[in-house]
């Protein structure tokens, strides 16, 4: 009977041991889908080059890079659980922890605010009030709202979709541009850029960072090696692109035509050579990768004096 009842526990002992194995074999077969908040280009470079170069591989993680589409935003697919992880700017990610969704910042690779106001006629964005102003449809211009408040510029906010065709066509006053991406957009069309005409949120107060990757709070708690692994290797993939900037170059404009994205490589290594400059942090002059508490007091307190948010989010409630 006792001999019976041991190889009974026995059985069960290393049945129980091989279904947990192989939920945990499950587990690190899962493939974490990555949705950059925007098209293929040089803004995401690390990450092309972490699959490129098989640093997620290396790193024992699935990744598979799908990026957004017109009617389905990076965001969209998070919250449906079409992707695992996507890039957002600390205003975006404060604005949906705001609205009931818990996100944690598993990398961050913006140390630098990129956005900047260009007026047209060599004119001072800050003096000219009333001026109507293009605006990202898709959002990221949380700041410059705040700016434009605080500042009683009482801008006219004109919606645009992705290119400055808007302005150079003398139909806006202003408009906001990242200084990686429509800025030189805008040098190429043959807009004089000059001190005057040109308002740089990073040399004005309001140096708030960028682009970090989030998970869902939900997906993180259940996946962490995972995330640390995928972040990990991320962080490989930017600090290889710094390294070697034209081979990372190469590896954009691969996912680019893949992508049938229309840009040029002069832009995207103009891009790729801002990106880089800004993940370094003024006052280390490092590329430290990390979330700074003290940028996401400042993000979350200006948002919420202009009523955009209905509580302060702390960098705690970011964190892993």
């Amino acid at each position: 009977m006792w001999i019976t009842l041991l190889l009974l526990f026995s059985a069960a002992a290393n049945s129980s041991f091989f279904t947990l194995n192989s939920s945990l074999l499950m587990a690190q077969d899962e493939t974490i889908v990555f949705t950059p908040q925007w098209t293929a280009q040089a803004q995401f470079a690390g990450y092309y080059v972490a699959e490129a170069k098989g640093f997620y591989r290396d790193a024992g993680v699935k990744v598979r890079i799908e990026h957004p589409s017109a009617t389905q935003p990076a965001m969209s697919r998070l919250r449906n659980n079409e992707c695992q992880a996507t890039t957002l700017q600390v205003c975006q990610a404060l604005e949906i922890v705001d609205g009931g969704i818990p996100l944690v910042n598993i990398l961050q690779t913006s140390m630098n605010n990129a956005m900047v106001i260009v007026s047209s006629r060599d004119r001072n964005p800050l003096t000219h009030k009333g001026a109507r102003v293009g605006i990202w449809s898709v959002g990221f211009g949380q700041l410059a709202i705040c700016m434009s408040i605080k500042e009683h510029l009482d801008y006219q906010w004109v919606r645009f979709a992705q290119n400055v065709n808007l302005f150079v066509s003398g139909a806006l006053d202003a408009t906001l541009a990242m200084s990686y991406n429509e800025y030189y957009q805008l040098v190429q069309a043959g807009i004089k850029m000059t001190d005057k005409n040109v308002y740089r949120f990073c040399d004005h107060g309001y140096n708030v960072q960028e682009d970090g990757v989030y998970m869902t709070r939900e997906y993180y708690n259940q996946h962490k090696e995972q995330a640390h692994r995928f972040a990990q290797a991320s962080r490989k993939g930017w600090e290889w692109a710094a390294k070697y900037p034209e081979e990372a170059l190469e590896i954009v404009m691969q996912y680019v035509d893949k992508n049938n994205v229309a840009t040029n490589r002069v832009i995207q290594r103009l891009m790729l050579k801002e990106v880089l400059r800004l993940q370094v942090d003024r006052e280390s002059k490092k590329r430290e990768f990390r979330l700074r508490p003290d940028m996401v007091q400042q993000a979350s307190r200006l948002m919420l004096e202009n009523k955009m948010l209905s509580r302060e989010v702390t960098f705690e409630e970011l964190s892993k």
